[in-house]
């Protein structure tokens, strides 16, 4: 009796879920994606950033996949501008989570600049996948804050940690990088028109990497998303007009 007014007590009418099973699995999103921090921490040393620019990347841009381009990029040679822009365009999606998780939390307004910070692809997620706004706000604070403190904690470790290890490249870490970047972006792909995309793109990055300077090609790849949808709209206004 006891335990079923325990759960009552933690499950509310609105039909949301327990708030611990809200914190579990956001704490189980933040802990496995902060790991990757220290996978980031050794590949910005050992492109070349000092262990300042590395740690400044974490606390102000705090986007794994943004970041990992930037530093991928100033390690193949490439320009700052390139680099840059690539880690632009990538971080430019988190304004359109802001859009949806801007009406679903109803954060005060006092609240939103600071929350801003962590939105994100894995709070995003959480957050959405959420039935209330109660536990879409636990979840999204839950995620943000352990992956913050945790990207960047394991950030530092990886950094200072990288004169340690010494050439990234005899073990294998300058894969790490590149390993983590497709493992945030994989699982966004899941759609035919999606598949479609991710496959235009790498044929276009690799394509171009043996003409053109290091971090463009990363640009032009962003082409095959708008190639991609003008042909499918292309496809389903032929298919209306023929079934007029």
């Amino acid at each position: 009796m006891a335990e079923e007014q325990t759960a009552l007590t933690d499950t509310h009418a609105d039909g949301g879920r327990p708030d611990a099973s809200v914190v579990r699995d956001a704490l189980g999103v933040g802990v496995a994606v902060g790991l990757s921090g220290f996978a980031f921490g050794v590949t910005s040393a050992g492109s070349g950033l000092t262990l300042t620019q590395t740690c400044a990347l974490s606390l102000l841009v705090f986007t794994g996949a943004s970041q990992f381009a930037l530093v991928g990029a100033l390690a193949a040679g490439g320009g700052d501008v390139a680099a840059v822009a690539g880690a632009f365009f990538l971080g430019a999606r988190n304004a359109f989570y802001g859009l949806r998780l801007s009406q679903l939390l109803a954060l005060p307004r006092v609240l939103r600049p600071f929350a801003a910070q962590w939105v994100i692809d894995e709070t995003a997620a959480v957050s959405l996948a959420q039935p209330t706004r109660r536990s879409a706000r636990i979840g999204f604070a839950v995620t943000g804050l352990s992956l913050y403190v945790l990207w960047n904690l394991t950030t530092l470790l990886g950094a200072l940690g990288a004169d340690a290890i010494g050439d990234t490249r005899a073990w294998g870490l300058d894969a790490a990088g590149p390993a983590v970047f497709l493992a945030l972006l994989a699982p966004m792909v899941k759609s035919g028109t999606e598949r479609v995309v991710a496959g235009l793109a790498v044929l276009l990055g690799l394509g171009l990497l043996p003409v053109l300077p290091a971090g463009v090609p990363v640009l032009a790849a962003a082409l095959a998303a708008p190639l991609v949808l003008w042909v499918r709209g292309r496809r389903e206004r032929a298919r209306g007009e023929e079934g007029r």
